[in-house]
């Protein structure tokens, strides 16, 4: 399994329920990497989108504790066990944890690969990533050019969890 975030200096990814800040070539990077993959999110990450609507050409799943929760063109689950369930209908490289915050913390250990757009910048936080630098666990496979958007410094880092 996959999993996709943003970060900044201190691994912040969230302020009230909004990304930190919204970088075209990320966005860009994004669609390109989960088009036509599932896509697993939290109730607040789907409703952060435009309209609270799941994201068009992908497989949307959403993770919620809320028994009532319907939306249309995705499949709700709400528990891990259910979500686990729903995933074995899927080869394990085409999924995408998309977020939030509980929802990474809740997958890290099932993925084996994290794409990180790593901001330079810190910004206030409210929702925190688990800092992968940290974690002998994972190790960085790939770095693209340091890019700018406008002020902004960053680059797409890839890390792969090592082998046990």
């Amino acid at each position: 399994m996959n999993l996709i975030v943003a970060v900044d200096k201190n691994w912040g990814i969230g302020l009230k329920n909004q990304l930190l800040v919204r970088i075209p070539n990320d966005m860009k990077m994004f669609r390109a990497e989960t088009m036509g993959k599932v896509i697993v999110m939290g109730r607040k990450t789907l409703e952060s989108f435009p309209q609270s609507q799941p994201l068009a050409k992908r497989i949307n799943i959403v993770l919620t504790k809320d028994t009532e929760y319907k939306v249309n063109g995705a499949t709700v689950v709400h528990s891990m066990d259910e979500l686990m369930e729903e995933l074995t209908k899927y080869e394990d490289d085409q999924i995408y944890v998309i977020g939030g915050g509980s929802v990474y913390k809740q997958l890290l250990d099932k993925c084996n690969v994290a794409h990180v757009t790593k901001i330079d910048e810190s910004y206030e936080a409210d929702t925190f990533f688990p800092n992968l630098d940290e974690d002998p666990e994972w190790k960085i496979t790939a770095t693209s050019e340091e890019q700018t958007y406008f002020d902004i410094e960053y680059a797409f880092v890839k890390y792969e969890r090592v082998a046990k």
